[in-house]
């Protein structure tokens, strides 16, 4: 059989990992996908960093994916540009692609799949989202028969990291941000990380999918975890949680005026310690589905990291290959749905507010009040310390479901109040599908 033709965008810690199985496994892979699978040649900045490579290298990418002799583009370079322009090319050339590259996609994966489509070639990217975890094949073709509701799990390692060290060791964020650096799990600017947008362009891929509705980054509501404390750690355990920080994508039945729609959000969460999630620890990714017929499932697995990420794109050029080979095309964008996404402030949550107050008489009425006024139903609340005449006393509010917005409206209120001395913290609650949440 004629070879299928392999152009490399990056070599990093992927992209070697890529060509080392493209040369260790090219007898199994040829076997599986019907024809030799090679490489046709690898485009990176600085060639004399990996000068083992020979005649394969270019600093010349466009060079590369313009060749006549290259039928697929794997790109695992990163960013926007160069790597949208890139792909853009090798698609409107009639040249495959796989990228792992989530915030291209999630900004603007519309463009590389009208380019696709229009070409009749390949659009594939399992590892943009949870590396070698095969969640997104399962979305868009294993469940293609289904009515998908909700996609919510774990999708950055790095933050898992930290928080399950926190969880573990009772250290603050600094401390298990320093570690995670030390072993390796936080680049040395975690800002992509910590502050939400590696996840938050990971869900608007995951929401895209699910409900076959365009979802950008732009839609997703982000929230990062630098503000959470070895307090509300503690906090988390007293009422039988954990706090995760996760990705929430739910198809939204109509609300009055308010029709069917998708909420993507992400931010750190109180999640039950008898959910599923809950047991994910360290570095690894987990993804919680919940479909009409099929019901409830788990993904999880190794999330990040050159040899698991470079399994997807291996598994990737596979498909790409076999299509090429039986004349076979990989599933088109669906988004025929074109759901409206949500707004943030009428997507209903529950809250758990920690308050330092004034101890005296009237203050528990006052900022029960408070929620009362903005229709904000109460689940439980809790003091501690307090009565000794004048001294401060911590409350705890946890409240039932309610708008975004009014619980936001509330806690404004409240940090103005002269009885109370400092909101000293605000984390939503999640159930997930599974109830136990302690009240």
């Amino acid at each position: 059989m004629t070879p299928i033709r392999v152009a490399m965008l990056g070599c990093g810690t992927v992209g070697r990992e890529v060509v080392r199985l493209l040369r260790e496994h090219a007898d199994e892979l040829a076997a599986r996908a019907g024809a030799p699978v090679e490489l046709a040649g690898v485009a990176v900045r600085r060639p004399h960093k990996h000068a083992d490579l020979g005649d394969l290298l270019t600093d010349n990418a466009a060079g590369l994916v313009n060749r006549d002799d290259v039928d697929v583009v794997v790109e695992v370079i990163g960013g926007i540009e160069p790597a949208r322009t890139l792909l853009l090319e090798a698609l409107k050339a009639g040249k495959s692609v796989v990228t792992a590259n989530k915030a291209l996609l999630a900004d603007d994966g519309s463009a590389l799949a009208e380019a696709a489509d229009a070409s009749g070639v390949d659009l594939y990217y399992e590892a943009a989202v949870a590396a070698a975890i095969p969640l997104l094949r399962s979305l868009r073709e294993s469940l293609a028969g289904d009515r998908i509701t909700r996609v919510a799990g774990i999708v950055n390692g790095t933050t898992n990291f930290i928080l399950s060290a926190m969880t573990a060791s009772g250290s603050s964020f600094s401390e298990a941000l320093e570690e995670a650096t030390r072993l390796g799990y936080a680049e040395a600017d975690p800002s992509a990380d910590v502050d939400g947008y590696d996840a938050a362009s990971k869900a608007a891929i995951l929401a895209s999918l699910a409900f076959h509705t365009r979802v950008t980054a732009n839609d997703v509501h982000c929230e990062g975890i630098r503000s959470v404390t070895a307090s509300d750690i503690a906090a988390a355990a007293g009422m039988g949680c954990v706090i995760k920080l996760v990705a929430i994508c739910e198809r939204i039945p109509p609300d009055g005026n308010i029709p069917e729609s998708v909420s993507a959000r992400v931010y750190p969460a109180m999640i039950p310690a008898a959910h599923p999630l809950a047991s994910v620890d360290g570095a690894f990714n987990a993804v919680f589905v919940e479909a009409e017929a099929a019901g409830q499932m788990m993904f999880y697995g190794q999330g990040a990291g050159g040899a698991p990420t470079a399994s997807a794109v291996l598994g990737d050029i596979v498909a790409v290959a076999r299509n090429r080979v039986g004349g076979g095309r990989a599933p088109r964008e669906s988004a025929y749905a074109s759901l409206p996404v949500r707004a943030m402030g009428s997507v209903r949550t529950r809250y758990h507010v920690s308050l330092d107050v004034d101890d005296r008489a009237g203050v528990l009425a006052a900022i029960s009040g408070e929620f009362a006024h903005r229709g904000v139903s109460i689940a439980a609340v809790r003091q501690t310390g307090g009565g000794n005449g004048g001294a401060a006393a911590r409350l705890v509010v946890v409240t039932h479901a309610a708008p975004e917005a009014a619980l936001a409206a509330t806690v404004e209120v409240l940090a103005g109040l002269d009885a109370v001395r400092v909101v000293d913290s605000v984390l939503r609650v999640e159930d997930l599908g599974r109830k136990g949440v302690a009240g």
